[in-house]
């Protein structure tokens, strides 16, 4: 089985990015299921239904989010509703939406850091519970955590290793060089990188957020414009023992 996971999509440029790039990475490869993170995909923050349904169409499978997934209101009711749109597992109990989505004979879950981040619930025990509790599990899992800690996606990368497919980072939108299959069989990148404008500070405006760290005046970014890049990550799973076979890079930029 080939996954493909999209490193996080920033606005209406890594948007065209995806519609642009993805059929035909799908059909070179031959993809079985596309994950996505998108919680930056309404216009740098957060998510509404025409965006993600946008992405759905252009071929993705499962959307999942991170500490963004509450910047737009409107998206809140479809959490609970039959979109597979995801929000941070260890979220505190009684939050609306899941963690988790069993699609077929994978499980994708969503996971959120705390060094750097918030106090939300532990993302190592929160995954423990659910391992241990889910009756049935698919032998394939996959585990986008979004962290800005390099340590903290490391450690998790470490602790799941054998348990899980695949630990995926995402979130600081800046991708690292260490794909690796961990000893136990998990495939494992810190930071899977970003999809959207390359001249950017993270995707934003280089002007306004240059502003910002000489001004410390608090302001909304602007999604940055210019060239766009995909930045991907292809891994191949057995699917009878769940075990990574490989994980490899994909960068394209949008011409």
């Amino acid at each position: 089985m080939l996954l493909l996971m999209i490193g996080d999509i920033i606005g209406k440029p890594g948007r065209r990015a995806v519609n642009k790039l993805l059929p035909a990475i799908s059909q070179q490869y031959g993809v079985d299921l596309v994950i996505a993170n998108a919680e930056n995909i309404a216009g740098g923050i957060g998510v509404t239904l025409n965006t993600a349904e946008e992405l759905l169409r252009a071929g993705v499978h499962v959307l999942t989010s991170g500490n963004h997934i509450w910047a737009e209101k409107e998206i809140i009711p479809y959490l609970d509703g039959g979109m597979p749109l995801l929000r941070p597992l260890n979220y505190p109990p009684g939050v609306p939406g899941r963690g988790y989505l069993i699609s077929g004979q994978v499980m994708v879950v969503n996971l959120i850091g705390r060094t750097f981040m918030s106090s939300f619930d532990c993302p190592f025990r929160a995954m423990d519970r659910l391992l241990d509790e889910l009756e049935s599990k698919p032998p394939v899992i996959i585990v986008d955590f979004h962290a800005e800690a390099t340590s903290e996606k490391m450690a998790l990368g470490r602790y799941l290793d054998g348990r899980v497919s695949a630990v995926l980072g995402t979130h600081t939108h800046v991708g690292t060089i260490d794909t690796q299959l961990l000893p136990r069989g998990t495939a494992y990148v810190t930071d899977i990188g970003m999809t959207g404008p390359i001249d950017s500070v993270i995707g934003d405006d280089v002007e306004a957020v240059t502003r910002r760290f000489l001004t410390m005046i608090p302001h909304r970014l602007s999604v940055g414009k210019g060239r766009v890049v995909l930045n991907a990550v292809l891994v191949r799973v057995d699917e009878a023992s769940g075990r990574a076979v490989s994980i490899d890079r994909i960068s394209q930029e949008v011409e």
